[in-house]
């Protein structure tokens, strides 16, 4: 007997290596060998049993023709919907393609505990929340010489870079606070702040576009990862630092929030530079005048006892179960498609 055949839509190509590609290549693998999986940009009506689209704007065209393939005016058999960030908190407002996909969807996926929060009611009850996961790595004994931050994001808005080159700028003439920014420029303009800040204040290093294993192993090695998105659907690289043992410094904004827990210590508001250096400044303090910690001060051990708590939620275990369940739900009564 065959096995069900599962389409995987990722905006991104592999090239682009960011969150779309990652989530796209890690459920191929997650699904296999159980289903048969592709991944690629687009639908034309080759038979599939099942479609997991990301992004409900940018892949709504084979999100359409999909339901259209079914006969579907909603909840189209088979068709599962993963909401990134841009999705829930820009473009469903105000987006006619995004806000048809969820009524297409026979599944809605989000990313992180808060998300349900911000869809409309009708679409609540055929949510599903999966953590995305990593595979843990060990923490690493640090230097106590300097505080070394990273940031890994491509430098567009959605990113918040000027939050990091700001702060940046007000920590010039604090030399033992190191700040590595990982990203290619994807908005010409940021890029040349970018470079201007590294001009202008030593300690700050633009390092550009990084594969995805040198920019995890940054991480690992930092004492803290700085994320300061105004807008996350349940950002990979905060998931990456948490099962490395690196704390977090993260923007105050629901996506974060639904990553690392309403109570969290490492949060600063969305934009506020000053915020965000105040609390670099709060770890690197705890390194020269230690308390009962031998290494750092109860505020940076609350960031990693707290992230050690919920490191376990993003366990690729619990990934798999649950995108398994999810694609078992859309198999029920779903014949494969048909060729246009």
């Amino acid at each position: 007997m065959p096995l069900p055949r599962v389409l995987i839509i990722s905006p991104a190509a592999a090239s682009a290596n960011n969150g779309n590609w990652q989530t796209a290549w890690r459920w191929s693998r997650m699904l296999h060998p159980a289903y048969h999986t592709t991944i690629a940009q687009d639908w034309h009506g080759e038979p599939f049993d099942v479609m997991l689209a990301l992004h409900a704007k940018r892949s709504a065209g084979p999100i359409a023709r999909w339901a259209q393939a079914q006969g579907a005016a909603a909840n189209a058999p088979g068709l599962g919907v993963v909401l990134t960030g841009t999705d829930l908190y820009r473009d469903i407002q105000t987006d006619a393609s995004a806000q048809a996909s969820l009524v297409y969807a026979r599944r809605l996926v989000v990313l992180q505990e808060r998300a349900p929060d911000d869809l409309p009611p009708q679409h609540r009850a055929k949510t599903r929340v999966i953590f995305q996961s990593v595979t843990p790595h060990k923490p690493l004994i640090k230097t106590q010489r300097h505080l070394r931050a990273v940031m890994v994001g491509h430098l567009r808005d959605e990113k918040s870079p000027q939050t990091l080159l700001t702060a940046a700028r007000l920590l010039a003439h604090h030399t033992d606070i190191l700040i590595d920014h990982i990203g290619d420029a994807l908005d010409a303009d940021l890029g040349r702040q970018a470079q201007a800040c590294a001009a202008a204040c030593p300690q700050y290093r633009w390092l550009g576009g990084l594969p995805h294993g040198a920019a995890r192993r940054r991480i690992q090695n930092a004492h803290v990862l700085v994320h300061a998105s105004r807008m996350e659907g349940g950002a990979h690289v905060l998931m990456e630092a948490v099962c490395s043992g690196t704390p977090v410094l993260a923007s105050r904004i629901a996506g974060n929030m639904g990553m690392l827990g309403a109570d969290y210590a490492g949060y600063f508001e969305h934009g506020d530079a000053q915020g965000l250096a105040d609390a670099l400044l709060r770890c690197r303090a705890a390194q020269q005048h230690p308390t009962a910690d031998p290494l750092y001060s109860p505020f940076y051990s609350q960031l990693q006892a707290q992230c050690a708590q919920r490191a376990p939620l993003f366990a690729p275990a619990n990934e798999q179960a649950a995108l398994l369940q999810l694609v078992r739900e859309l198999l029920v009564h779903t014949p494969a498609t048909e060729a246009l």
